[in-house]
C-alpha cells in the first residue's frame, strides 16, 4: 500500500471503535454493514480493519459513523507534524560511501578539452 503505518500521517481508530462496541473479530462488523446497505466481503472488511485505508468510499465511512454514532473524527486521527518528521529519513546526513569519503567529494570533475597541438 505504502510506507508502514507508522510513518503515516493518520491513524486509524476503527479497532478501537469496534472492540468500545464490543466487536472483537473483524467478521462482527460484516452484519452491521449489511443493515445499512453496505455489502462489503469478508476480506474487505478484514483489511478495513487491520488496515488504514489509502482511500475509502464516502458511504463506508458514513455507515461507519452511523453504526458506532461517531463523526469521521472520531475514526481519523490526524497525528502531529513533528511526530511524523521524528520518523522520517531524508538520507541527507551522514551521507560518506563505503571508503570513507563524503558525498562532496564524489562529485564528478569538469572535462577540460584541448586543441592538438
Amino acid at each position: 500500500m505504502r510506507a508502514s503505518d507508522d510513518q503515516s500521517p493518520i491513524q486509524w481508530r476503527l479497532r478501537e471503535l469496534m472492540a468500545g462496541a464490543g466487536m472483537f473479530h473483524t467478521t462482527d462488523l460484516v452484519g452491521p454493514l449489511r443493515d445499512i446497505g453496505i455489502q462489503l466481503s469478508r476480506e474487505q472488511v478484514f483489511r478495513l480493519v487491520t488496515k488504514t485505508p489509502a482511500r475509502l468510499n464516502i458511504e463506508v465511512l458514513a455507515g461507519l459513523c452511523q453504526i458506532f454514532s461517531c463523526t469521521p473524527n472520531d475514526l481519523i486521527q490526524i497525528k502531529p507534524a513533528g511526530a511524523i518528521e521524528a520518523g522520517r529519513r531524508t538520507g541527507t546526513t551522514d551521507s560518506t560511501s563505503s571508503d570513507g569519503h563524503s558525498i562532496g567529494d564524489l562529485r564528478p570533475v569538469p572535462a577540460r578539452i584541448r586543441r592538438p597541438t
